[in-house]
């Protein structure tokens, strides 16, 4: 018999974004192993909601809009820069959320929420005891940590409370899939969750995407894409930015966020005629643009909480094939230097960054050498095609073998722990 999974998510298909990307291929895949599924979102609105009037967003026809996805109409449907409206909006969402289940009258035998922000895990758990079934509990960043690692929302009180409601989440839910091994770590230690209760599923790259050749074509070329807000460090970027001018070496930004209006005015203050600001892009189009670049650049503050984090873009570089430069540290600084597919700058500085290129670009050998180390460790580790066997295995209450663990993990540790 089909069983029926729920997804639950804020971000899903057309948005751009590692969680939009994320949800799609759980859908896509889910569906491809033959489970009936629906999926309860809202809107496309991230990083706004006006680049979705562009029908290019809308490039996928294998998904059935009609009869498998609910989009919650929201009344504030901006988002908005500000923390304190965004929490609203959050709210917004939920409560909307909350309603729809509440009226809901079908049946689900898997209920998989994905957060943050929380208060859709939130919806989750709603969903959990109005349908009467198990919950997957889906975590892609530590919250409220990451609320408190970039440094604009200091309310202890509601910091607090945003814990314990986080604690609770993670004793009720029946497994917990983390998308960084070091969530697990933080997770068992912070909450005392047991570690036979948390899997490992990060984000990855379908097969058809991987780039069977060396990035780069053309004058050497740098790119940075994805996210620029508070935990991305705009001024690395920024200064990296200007370094680069006077070697006459070309960045493309292929960005969005909150910091993103900084950065453009940095440039245009400094005539920095090297930086080429590109409009977000579907996915199909992101990939192949980071294609035409020579290396990939990644940076996050030194916040202790981004030590645990994975950026998406990581990924995406491994995809295309292409070096990376860093100034990250902890699991990303790990991964990078294990899978021997860049350089990690121990400084966290533009200089130091600037001396990383430099040298990649003088030896175009170790590039090939990076990216086919890329090309591997993606293929083994980073394969949704592959991963998604993860969430499989707990649908159907499968135990997984230690192989399917992933990267940077060993069954040592695992049994240690």
């Amino acid at each position: 018999m089909t069983k029926k999974v729920l997804v639950i998510s804020q971000h899903f298909y057309p948005e751009i974004g590692s969680a939009g990307n994320r949800m799609k291929n759980v859908y896509k895949l889910l569906k491809e192993n033959d489970y009936d599924v629906n999926v309860l979102t809202t809107e496309p609105t991230y990083p706004n909601k006006k680049i979705y009037s562009d029908r290019q967003f809308w490039d996928d026809d294998s998904l059935d809009e009609e009869n498998d996805v609910t989009r919650v109409k929201v009344a504030n449907r901006k988002y908005s820069r500000s923390i304190i409206n965004r929490l609203w909006y959050y709210l917004e969402i939920a409560f909307r959320m909350i309603l729809f289940i509440l009226f809901d009258r079908k049946k689900y035998d898997v209920i998989f929420v994905t957060s943050p922000p929380i208060f859709i895990a939130v919806v989750g758990l709603v969903a959990k005891y109005r349908y009467r079934t198990k919950m997957i509990l889906d975590i892609r960043d530590l919250w409220p940590e990451s609320l408190k690692g970039v440094g604009v929302f200091n309310y202890r009180f509601i910091i607090y409370i945003f814990s314990r409601l986080e604690k609770l989440l993670y004793v009720k839910a029946d497994k917990i899939i983390v998308n960084s091994q070091r969530f697990k770590d933080f997770i068992i230690g912070n909450y005392h969750i047991p570690l036979k209760k948390i899997s490992f599923m990060p984000n990855a790259a379908r097969q058809e995407e991987i780039s069977p050749i060396e990035s780069g074509d053309g004058p050497f070329k740098v790119m940075y894409a994805g996210n620029i807000g508070l935990a991305q460090d705009v001024t690395i970027l920024m200064e990296l930015a200007k370094e680069l001018n006077e070697y006459d070496i070309q960045l493309t930004v292929m960005g969005y966020g909150f910091k993103k209006r900084e950065f453009v005015k940095f440039a245009k203050e400094h005539n920095l005629s090297n930086v080429n600001f590109m409009k977000p892009s579907t996915r199909k189009e992101c990939l192949k643009t980071i294609s035409t670049h020579h290396i990939g650049i990644v940076t996050l503050n030194g916040k202790e909480v981004f030590e645990t984090v994975l950026p998406g873009k990581i990924i995406d570089y491994m995809t295309c094939s292409l070096p990376i430069v860093g100034a990250v540290s902890g699991y990303a600084k790990t991964i990078i230097e294990t899978t021997e597919a860049g350089i990690v700058a121990n400084s966290h500085d533009a200089e130091e960054m600037l001396k990383h290129i430099l040298y990649l670009y003088q030896r175009p050998s170790l590039r090939s050498e990076m990216a086919l180390n890329s090309r591997k460790y993606v293929q083994k580790h980073f394969l949704w095609e592959r991963n998604i066997n993860v969430l499989i295995n707990l649908i159907e209450n499968r135990v997984p073998a230690y192989e399917e663990m992933g990267p940077v993990e060993t069954r040592e540790k695992a049994e240690v722990l």
